[in-house]
């Protein structure tokens, strides 16, 4: 199966959603046995993305698609909104994001590293640099093979609260006291 350049269609793609008044934030093409999904995602700049937003891209994306056939094979259409955990794709998504946790897999290891797990510290141009365990790590655009938005579940309020009788900060239950029990006496019965 021929290697799909996701990026490039998703220049191709752009123009059609802003079309109907979308956008393309990005496009994913995940391969599997003989076909593959090809995942677009949009956005709207005002809104929520809805499933009307969606019915209508993909109505419009089956139609080019049909009639341009840019993908070669067999696949499946997928448009969703980014949701929370949302695909980064460009240097300008990761610029969004200064200061959120990412999770970002590159193309080759890199300073024997592939996957990586830290803050956004900085976009240069081309040039994402993200604080992994205190070390500022640099790659580039065209180097990182996917990246998502770690979701921030405390600030977005579904992070579950902590259990009664549980100390803040500490994952382990209060101590508790020792219980007191209490032996009932019956008094004797008489003869």
């Amino acid at each position: 199966m021929e290697i799909l350049d996701a990026r490039a269609l998703a220049e191709r793609i752009g123009p059609m959603l802003a079309g109907i008044g979308l956008d393309c934030l990005g496009v994913e093409w995940v391969t599997h046995g003989h076909g593959g999904t090809l995942r677009v995602y949009i956005e709207a700049a005002d809104r929520e993305v809805d499933v009307e937003d969606c019915a209508a891209a993909s109505r419009t994306l089956s139609t080019w698609l049909d009639v341009e056939d840019p993908v070669p094979g067999q696949y499946t259409l997928e448009v969703s909104s980014p949701g929370l955990d949302r695909p980064l794709f460009t240097a300008a998504h990761f610029a969004r994001l200064l200061g959120a946790e990412v999770r970002v897999t590159l193309k080759l290891p890199q300073h024997g590293r592939r996957r990586l797990r830290g803050r956004v510290q900085a976009v240069d141009g081309q040039q994402i640099t993200v604080n992994v365990d205190t070390v500022p790590f640099t790659f580039t655009i065209d180097a990182f093979e996917s990246a998502r938005l770690i979701p921030d579940w405390v600030a977005l309020g579904y992070a579950p609260q902590p259990k009664q009788g549980v100390i803040e900060g500490n994952s382990k239950p209060a101590p508790r006291g020792k219980r007191a029990t209490r032996k009932l006496e019956t008094p004797p019965v008489s003869q």
